[in-house]
């Protein structure tokens, strides 16, 4: 009876071998990383490096060397993180903004820090900051942890007629068409005077925006003139010396490109939805062959 029960049991559990193997799941690059290396690949185009920097920063390089007052309301615990002081008394911050890097590369930051962080340059200046940046906030369009790249562009003579063309000539290739219409709105920002707001021609009528149609229009990126207090205090001498700067929210932009309807589900780690808006790691973005 048990030699049965094994034969019974041999034939019932037995594999063919000549089957071929299940398919094993592949992984995709993710949306943000996707956006991140298009935008870093078009500004290469123009001649921009890639500078990179901490999360954690130290309060003068996000808030005071950027002409934030010091009863600024970004000062305060409902809009930042704060880290606990250390032995000297020195509170750090999950950083805000990428701006800080600005600081660091203006600044010629010479002390020992890891090779990824960016140590500074001479100008002329031309750099994109990519990374992660941190603020209390959590809605369909805000998240706790989100991904901005801004640009810093210092040299002499420099206006914001070169800062126009270069932000429209990225929104035309990021979002590869040729009619893109812009407007300046005026904005304040405390790094930057005079400080602006880029909108963008499209058309909101169907369940997509589509950029360069339409009549409405849509804010993409706020950018200004480097103010003359932020060149001073990064050792600059601002009759000598002007620049422009911007910021992208990478995340909104792959929002608007890809169609994806809330930001929160970028980070929720849903394997469904990254298989859904996932990419090829094979297709990385190349402005001459095709950006995705």
């Amino acid at each position: 009876m048990e030699a049965a029960e094994l034969d019974r049991r041999l034939a019932a559990e037995s594999v063919d071998l000549s089957l071929p193997a299940p398919p094993r799941r592949r992984g995709s690059v993710h949306p943000t990383m996707q956006v991140m290396d298009e935008m870093v690949s078009i500004f290469a185009e123009m001649g921009f490096s890639v500078a990179e920097g901490p999360d954690i920063e130290t309060d003068f390089n996000n808030f005071t060397a950027l002409n934030f007052p010091p009863k600024h309301p970004a000062r305060e615990m409902h809009d930042t993180f704060f880290m606990a002081p250390d032995e000297a008394g020195e509170r750090k911050v999950l950083r805000t903004h990428t701006s800080p890097v600005q600081v660091r590369v203006m600044r010629q930051i010479n002390e020992k820090v890891p090779a990824w962080v960016a140590t500074g340059q001479e100008p002329p200046i031309r750099v994109v900051v990519p990374g992660r940046t941190y603020r209390c906030d959590s809605d369909a369009t805000h998240t706790p942890m989100f991904h901005q790249m801004e640009g810093l562009v210092i040299d002499k003579a420099v206006h914001m007629g070169h800062l126009k063309w270069t932000l429209e000539t990225f929104i035309s290739r990021f979002f590869e068409t040729e009619g893109v219409v812009s407007r300046f709105r005026p904005h304040h920002f405390p790094f930057t005077e005079p400080s602006a707001e880029m909108d963008v021609q499209c058309d909101r009528s169907g369940g997509d925006i589509k950029i360069g149609q339409g009549t409405d229009w849509l804010e993409v990126v706020g950018c200004g003139m480097v103010h003359p207090n932020v060149l001073r205090n990064c050792g600059l001498d601002p009759e000598v010396w002007q620049g422009f700067a911007f910021g992208f929210g990478v995340d909104r932009l792959g929002m608007l490109k890809y169609g994806m309807p809330d930001l929160r589900d970028m980070f929720a780690g849903d394997a469904r939805w990254l298989g859904h808006y996932g990419f090829s790691p094979f297709a990385m973005p190349n402005p001459a062959t095709g950006l995705s």
